[in-house]
This record gives structure tokens, C-alpha cells and sequence, in this order.
């Protein structure tokens, strides 16, 4: 009998370049195998914050990615979401604090869904009737801030901040407030 010889799979592989998008500035993310353009899109690459910001006080947020297209050697992606991880939420909250989560969908000025999970960590234990204060609070604050902007400028205004800031100098005036941090960034 004669041997037949076989191809390697991963020799047809072709490599493409994974670029993030236009938040982060198109940055090189990885490189991913695939056989053809089609068997790209579509998959989604998770990758830490701080990598794509380069500040190290991201290292505590997952970004993922859904690639959307590829052409020649490069693939394109979008934000599927933006995520803290469960540790960092565990290191945050304490035994005689409270811990108030809220979650709501917004319409950005891109007609873009994007839903919003935050947690507010409280000083001390709070009554429930303050908590409900909170929580519209923050509904309302983050409903009439995201309304005149678009989802990039949403997304870029939490991962630096800037929204928690704000956010927490309205809330201290109802509550002492030891942080607030946004767990979960969802687009739709």
C-alpha cells in the first residue's frame, strides 16, 4: 500500500489582525486563525480594559468584542459589553455597608439601546426608604446624561469616569457615598 500524504489544517489557516474600534482608537488587539473572511465574523475576543486604555487602574473591566467584518488581513469589531469582574465587586463591598444596584435601559442620541448596571456602596447601612431615593437617583441622573450624547461618548465618559464623578457629588447629599462604580455596560 502506498502512504498518502495529508495537509496540515492549520497550514490553510490564514492569520488576520484584530483592530478594536473607534473608541479605543482602532488599537491592535490580537491575531486570530481562521480559514476564510466568513469563518471570521462574528466571534467574540475578550480582552482586559486596561490593555486597550493603558492605564492600570482598568485592570479591574473585561471588555468583549464582537469582530463584525474582515477584509484582507484585518478584522474590524464592536463593543458587544464592558464588565467588572466579579472579584473586584467582591473586594468592594463590606459587612456594614450597603450595596444598592441599579439597572436601566437608555436610548442614546444615535438611537443606540445601551443598559447600564451600576452598584453604590454606601458608608454605612441605610434605610430603605433611602435606598429608593438612591436608586431614582441614579436612574434619573444617568437617563438625563446620556440623553444629548452618543453611544462612543457614553462609553468614553464611564471608562474615564467622568459620569461616576458627577454622579456621586449629586448622591452625597442623600447618602455618604464610599463608591460607585458602573459593573455592567450592555449595547444593544
Amino acid at each position: 500500500m502506498a502512504y498518502q500524504k495529508t495537509v496540515d489544517k492549520w497550514k490553510l489557516k490564514k492569520w488576520f489582525s484584530v483592530y478594536a474600534p473607534k473608541v479605543f482608537e482602532n488599537k491592535a488587539v490580537c491575531e486570530i486563525p481562521a480559514n476564510s473572511e466568513k469563518g471570521v465574523a462574528g466571534r467574540n475576543i475578550k480582552i482586559g480594559l486596561d490593555a486597550l486604555t493603558n492605564n492600570v487602574y482598568n485592570s479591574n473591566a473585561n471588555v468583549i468584542l464582537r469582530i463584525t467584518d474582515a477584509e484582507n488581513d484585518s478584522a474590524h469589531t464592536e463593543i458587544l459589553r464592558i464588565e467588572l469582574l466579579d472579584s473586584y465587586i467582591n473586594s468592594i463591598v463590606r459587612k456594614a455597608h450597603s450595596a444598592i444596584e441599579t439597572r436601566m435601559k437608555i436610548n442614546t442620541q444615535d438611537s443606540k439601546g445601551i443598559t447600564i448596571k451600576g452598584i453604590v456602596i454606601t458608608k454605612q447601612r441605610v434605610a430603605h426608604t433611602k435606598i429608593k431615593g438612591l436608586r431614582n437617583e441614579v436612574n434619573a441622573f444617568i437617563t438625563q446624561y446620556c440623553k444629548n450624547l452618543d453611544s462612543d461618548s457614553v462609553i468614553k465618559d464611564i471608562i474615564e469616569k467622568k459620569m461616576q464623578s458627577q454622579l456621586i457629588a449629586k448622591l452625597r447629599k442623600i447618602v455618604p457615598i464610599s463608591k460607585l462604580e458602573i459593573k455592567k455596560i450592555e449595547l444593544n
